[in-house]
């Protein structure tokens, strides 16, 4: 056991786990995160508290911000907004087929260091971009880095709400993007529209991989549509499946109604009936 808190450096952002170690930061306090680039502030959005994993592999917190933590991450917020107009309209009088996405920039560690700005964006293609930055760096007086975004990786930077009405999956709590691929769509039988499978990104939403072992595991397991099965109200051919509830839907032979069976109810009476000795009591051997 140990003890964890959850921060986020901006509201509604993806939260970081970390160990207070000898803090006790409450909700809202602003805390010193490290960083490859030095500590950096962010929010306190969960209190520390007990926890039954372990919390060996978590970074462990810096301490609670200063002044001067609080007065250097404003100068940070400034120089970032300022960075961002002069990108927008840098781009413009170049006529790129860029858009901004995010950027980043690093106050100078040490003397002589220079500050550093990133500066995120996304493009339909590859973009010569190098006069961009020569005029970028002459109008910040820093040294300017671009990178290129890809479509989802915008989407997890910006963030946004997903048609399920919460916080991006990306934008919260994904680490890596899994492939997904329209055969999951296929096996969860989904609309194969665009607009209906489709995230925030443009592409296929990541959420389809959730459930998909469970639908693989249903499949592999439960009798296939057009199957003869005998369930507890007797016997019948499947017409449906519904994975969600773990049952098949059954058309039985007596009347031509519809029961909705359990996979093991199922599954059971097939399985005992495959596996009967065919040379038994009241049978013979083909």
């Amino acid at each position: 056991m140990g003890m964890l808190c959850a921060v986020s450096f901006n509201r509604y952002g993806r939260l970081y786990y970390l160990d207070p170690g000898e803090f006790s930061p409450q909700v809202g306090d602003r805390v010193l995160v490290p960083t490859d680039d030095g500590p950096e502030v962010a929010e306190c959005v969960w209190a520390a508290q007990w926890v039954s994993e372990e919390t060996d592999g978590f970074p462990k917190l810096a301490g609670l911000a200063g002044d001067d933590d609080l007065r250097r991450d404003e100068l940070l917020r400034r120089r970032k907004a300022e960075a961002k107009v002069a990108a927008k309209r840098l781009i413009r009088e170049h006529g790129l087929p860029m858009k901004v996405v995010a950027v980043d920039h690093v106050l100078a560690a040490a003397e002589g260091a220079g500050d550093r700005t990133t500066v995120y964006f996304t493009a339909p293609h590859r973009v010569d971009f190098r006069s961009l930055v020569r005029d970028l760096g002459a109008t910040l007086h820093c040294r300017v880095e671009l990178r290129q975004l890809s479509a989802r990786d915008s989407a997890r930077v910006q963030g946004g709400i997903g048609s399920c009405g919460r916080d991006l999956c990306c934008a919260t709590f994904l680490n890596d993007f899994e492939p997904v691929t329209i055969r999951m769509a296929k096996d969860q039988d989904l609309p194969l529209n665009p607009l209906r499978i489709s995230g925030a990104c443009g592409r296929l939403m990541c959420c389809l991989k959730y459930e998909h072992p469970l639908y693989t595991t249903f499949t592999e397991s439960a009798p296939a549509i057009g199957s003869r099965v005998s369930t507890p109200e007797g016997d019948g051919r499947v017409v449906g499946h519904s994975v969600p509830r773990d049952a098949v839907t059954v058309r039985l032979d007596a009347d031509g109604s519809r029961s909705m069976c359990s996979r093991a109810d199922v599954c059971g009476s097939r399985s005992a009936y495959e596996s009967r000795d065919p040379a038994g009591p009241g049978g013979a051997a083909r």
